[in-house]
This record gives C-alpha cells, sequence and structure tokens, in this order.
C-alpha cells in the first residue's frame, strides 16, 4: 500500500513522526539539565550549539535515510549519520490520507532536497517580553521560541514544510500536553492549528530582536509607513519564532530581515508552509530563494515574508537597504 502512495507524501508524513519524536528528544535533554553547551564561533560571532542540535539533527538524519537512501539531506550542524540512532519514526497516517497535489505526485526521491534545522532558536539572544540575558532562548528558557525546522524543497522551490515547537503550550503548567506540529504542502493546504484569518488591511510588521541593525530598521521604517496604511499598523521585535511562522498563524502580516543573517534551513519549511496557505516569502529584492542542494548556505539577500499585498511591501523597501542585500 505504501508503494502506491507518492514519495513526497511518503516522506512528509515520515517527517512529521519525525519531528514529533525529535521533540520528545529535545524535552528529554532539557530535563537532564545536561546541555552540553559549545561555542562553535563563526565569523567571529557566537554560535552556541547545545547536545540536542547534534542530537536531534542525528535522529532526523538517520530516520530519513533510513526508509529514503537517495534523499538529498542539509542540515545546519552537519552531522554524519549516526548508525546507532533511532530510526523508526513510523509516518503520519494523516498526511498518508491526503491527496497528493498533481505537480508533486510523480517526484523521485533524488529530486528531493531536505533542509534540517534541528533546534531553531539556539542562538537568538533576547526574549520578547523581559530584559535580555546573554543566553539563547533554549538554554535561557524562552521555550515558546524553540522549533524543529524540516523543510522539503524541489527544483529549488520550497514546497514542504514541518514546523515543531517542542515546548508549545509549557506555560499552561506542568500537567499540560506539550508540543505541537505544524505542516504543509504546496497545492494541498497546511494543517496542524486552527488559523485566525487576518483583517485585510492590517500591517503589523516584525523582526528579529538579536539581528536588529541599521538597515532593518530602516527597512521596517520605510514599510511602516502608517499613512499608507489606514488600519491599525505596528511594528514588532520577536525571537526566532517570528520567522514566518507568526504571520503564517495570521497573528502578523509581514517578517521583515533584511539582514544577510539566515540561512536555507531556517526559510525553507516556514516558506513552503506560507506558500500553502496562500502566502510568499522571498528576499528584500522579490526575488525567490533557491533552496538546489549545492546553492550557498546564507540568505544573502535578507528575508520578507507576508501572507498578502507581498509586492507592496517589496515596493516600499528602501534602495539603500537592496544596494547593501
Amino acid at each position: 500500500i505504501m508503494a502506491n502512495i507518492p514519495v513526497i507524501m511518503r516522506v512528509l508524513a515520515a517527517s512529521v513522526r519525525i519531528a514529533d519524536k525529535s521533540a520528545l528528544l529535545v524535552r528529554e535533554i532539557m530535563s537532564s539539565r545536561d546541555l552540553g553547551i559549545v561555542d562553535k564561533v563563526c565569523g567571529g560571532q557566537k554560535n552556541l550549539q547545545t547536545k540536542a542540535d547534534t542530537a536531534v539533527e542525528k535522529l532526523i538524519r538517520a530516520s530519513l535515510l533510513a526508509e529514503f537512501p537517495q534523499l538529498n539531506v542539509i542540515g545546519e550542524e552537519d552531522e554524519k549519520l549516526d548508525l546507532t540512532a533511532d530510526a523508526k519514526a513510523g509516518s503520519d497516517d494523516q498526511v498518508l490520507r491526503m491527496a497528493c497535489p498533481p505537480a508533486c505526485a510523480n517526484l523521485s526521491q533524488e529530486e528531493i532536497v531536505v533542509w534540517v534545522d534541528p533546534l531553531d532558536g539556539t542562538a537568538d539572544n533576547f526574549p520578547l517580553y523581559s530584559p535580555p540575558p546573554n543566553l539563547p532562548p533554549f538554554i535561557s528558557g524562552l521555550l515558546d521560541h524553540v522549533t524543529i525546522l524540516i523543510g522539503l524543497a524541489v527544483n529549488g522551490e520550497a514546497v514542504g514544510g514541518v514546523i515543531n515547537q517542542p515546548f508549545y503550550n509549557y506555560q499552561s503548567g506542568p500537567q499540560a500536553n506539550l508540543g505541537r506540529t505544524i505542516w504543509g504542502l504546496v497545492g494541498l493546504g497546511a494543517f496542524g492549528w486552527n488559523r485566525a484569518e487576518p483583517p485585510v488591511g492590517r500591517r503589523i510588521l516584525i523582526t528579529t530582536r538579536s539581528h536588529s541593525n541599521e538597515l532593518v530598521n530602516l527597512c521596517l521604517d520605510s514599510i511602516y509607513s502608517p499613512d499608507l496604511c489606514p488600519t491599525p499598523t505596528k511594528k514588532t521585535m520577536t525571537g526566532t519564532k517570528g520567522l514566518a511562522l507568526r504571520v503564517i498563524e495570521g497573528e502578523a502580516d509581514a517578517y521583515v530581515f533584511a539582514s544577510p543573517g539566515c540561512k536555507k534551513w531556517d526559510t525553507c519549511a516556514p516558506e513552503a508552509i506560507l506558500r500553502a496557505v496562500g502566502g510568499n516569502l522571498t528576499d528584500v529584492h522579490g526575488k525567490k530563494i533557491n533552496y538546489h542542494k549545492d546553492v550557498k548556505f546564507p540568505n544573502t539577500g535578507g528575508v520578507i515574508a507576508t501572507y498578502r499585498d507581498h509586492q507592496t511591501i517589496i515596493d516600499l523597501v528602501p534602495q539603500k537597504v537592496r544596494d547593501n542585500l
């Protein structure tokens, strides 16, 4: 029966279960208090890594490649396949029951590139509503910012994505059911949460606090333009969770990142899910981000993610920002 299901649906179904299993591993490591923090100094900047980053990436790689050995899997930590990792995650039944979009129905494993961020949020130094400790959210306890990202790309385009929040609902108390998984496929839709349709004409902008700089602020100020948008309009800083997820959820209308700081594994899964609900994600020039297996990892042109009015917002990006990215 599984052999009759298109490969993209089987990979996506496996990715959902693998993300769920990875979340259990993250919570176990968090509970142990043995985070194994190291600093992978990169370009003179801190790049903190925990035991969970490497353990989760090994689990994701081993689980995917055990079932789909011809996949192209690219991860942030560049962990080699660990044959001792548990590769028995299974497949999500809801995904397998869905009808595959015709454009994806005849893909082979080799045509799919999987971009993995095993623990997005490790290096974000700034919490949302409290004074910033010099610790990232996974380490400092800003748990709502932590995500596991698995993105599927075909022909260089983000088409499928899984976002798992291992600690979602943690503020509801010690007995709360933790975690949720959002997933989507372009041409099929997105699933895993009750999405609120944002009001037409609203323009709530978000960006990442830890990468704020002159270009980011200049871009935000230009796009903000309250006189051009008569309904409620505001800017806000957020943690890593803000990278498109709040736009996907309908809490914000645009994520603006006028900086070269994020990578392909940061954007592939969120872009695919955003596209699945009708949104868009490009660089600041309005160009699509390329996810072919041989591309350079950094998104050097920045990122703008929107639910609607994408070109309108792109047109408001200042020339100085365009010239520098």
